[in-house]
């Protein structure tokens, strides 16, 4: 069985690729990612432009600093997902605060809080996405369609308890979301969820 830290084969090609300057690299990185960095800019920053925008200076990051992920953090895949919810998150916050110094409507306590709310919400979008399809579908069950435990195991063709052990398991992840934005502030060289803090 290979051990967990041992990165993915493609993410070190990846990775290796873009540090030799090949475009079609970058390519082929933006058409995988590019749905879900887009997706989580549109999350915390609420504005499909300023989504587009920011999709575009994420990739450009990666392809100007390919050598800034290090594959024995993690995948590829997180590594560009957090770095996505760091720039939207200063996005976000850097709007704001220059929308309150021109006289905008609210204070900097409620900017400082919608900022978390659009974190927490960014950051729980991806672990759904994340989690391994048997827990993604009992949540899915559970809370979009409200089923209880009973009628999502019938529905998977599980016993009681699996359901209730994934459902279980699939709110541990998701309250990490919220855990993650009350923890230390973000360390400005590391994404959070990405060897720094948050």
């Amino acid at each position: 069985m290979a051990k967990r830290n041992v990165p993915l084969r493609w993410d070190r090609k990846m990775q290796q690729r873009l540090a030799r300057g090949e475009a079609a690299a970058l390519g082929e990185l933006y058409d995988r990612y590019a749905s879900l960095v887009h997706g989580l800019a549109h999350r915390v920053l609420a504005d499909e432009r300023a989504a587009d925008r920011l999709t575009r200076d994420v990739f450009a990051h990666v392809w100007e600093h390919p050598d800034a992920y290090d594959p024995r953090q993690g995948p590829l895949r997180t590594w560009i997902a957090t770095l996505t919810h760091r720039f939207a998150v200063q996005r976000l916050r850097a709007t704001g605060t220059a929308a309150l110094a021109r006289g905008g409507p609210g204070t900097a306590e409620e900017l400082e809080a919608r900022v978390r709310q659009a974190a927490v919400a960014a950051r729980a979008d991806y672990i759904v996405q994340s989690m391994p399809a048997p827990l993604r579908a009992a949540l899915e069950l559970a809370y979009f369609q409200r089923r209880d435990y009973r009628q999502t195991a019938a529905d998977l063709g599980v016993t009681e308890d699996e359901a209730r052990r994934r459902l279980r398991l699939g709110l541990q992840l998701l309250s990490t979301a919220r855990d993650a934005a009350t923890a230390a502030p973000e360390s400005p060289g590391a994404p959070p969820g990405y060897g720094g803090a948050a």
